[in-house]
């Protein structure tokens, strides 16, 4: 299986602080492949330099055999990069299916060349087209999430970077969320996940990465990580599985 995303010796500091220390992995094509780790591990950091939001202090995103490592965002959308928010950044004033329209513009080009349609679509993959004519303001929590999918979704990424998109969820909510992004997956799209819900991380990845206090503390598949002494002490501690 090739390697879609290569993570190069990544390190980025914040006036003086390093955020993330060498951390290096690769996201094979076609997996969904999850990052863990405690408060302050750099996760989401990390994900801010793979869509190119933030540029490291040194190392290199390499994309399909390209270096992305200093692209501007929308670049990285238009490479087949897109992301969702672990805090949904909705237009709240406009509408559902307004929300999507304009990830679509900034996306790759769609099949239909139609905004409305291919909108539609990505509404339709994540169970949100009753809700199409509704301002985004007025959406639940659980719904947020699945229109935070939408958004990403409409851009049609080659890699879905998906940031604690269970964050808040009920048990049967994160159920169906899971079960989406298995079905993403089967449709050719490679994930990779963030989530504080170590269940839900454990049931759906098949490699997962731990990071602590900026660095790489180990990757594996999941039934090793959740049996590694260095991962149970640093961040999983008590926690049932």
């Amino acid at each position: 299986m090739a390697a879609l995303l290569e993570v190069r010796n990544v390190c980025k500091q914040f006036s003086g602080l390093a955020a993330l220390k060498d951390v290096s992995f690769e996201v094979d094509e076609g997996r969904i492949c999850g990052l863990i780790g405690p408060n302050g591990a750099g996760k989401t950091t990390l994900f801010s330099i793979i869509a190119g939001c933030t540029p490291p202090t040194s190392g290199q995103i390499v994309f399909r055999g390209q270096d992305l490592t200093r692209i501007r965002p929308h670049h990285a959308v238009r490479a087949g990069i897109a992301r969702t928010h672990q805090v949904a950044r909705p237009f709240r004033s406009m509408t559902v299916l307004e929300n999507v329209e304009v990830a679509l513009r900034y996306g790759r080009s769609g099949e239909s060349g139609n905004l409305a349609k291919d909108a539609m679509q990505a509404l339709e993959l994540v169970g949100l087209e009753y809700s199409q004519h509704f301002p985004a303001a007025i959406l639940s929590v659980g719904d947020l999430k699945r229109l935070e999918l939408a958004r990403a979704l409409a851009a049609h990424p080659i890699l879905l970077l998906c940031d604690e998109v269970c964050g808040g969820l009920s048990e049967s909510e994160t159920q169906s969320v899971l079960a989406l992004l298995r079905r993403i997956q089967q449709m050719g799209t490679t994930v990779l996940y963030v989530e504080h819900n170590l269940r839900a991380i454990m049931g759906v990845c098949e490699k997962v990465v731990v990071l602590n206090f900026g660095e790489k503390l180990a990757e594996g598949p999941p039934a090793q990580m959740q049996n590694d002494p260095a991962v149970i002490e640093a961040y999983i501690g008590k926690s049932t599985l």
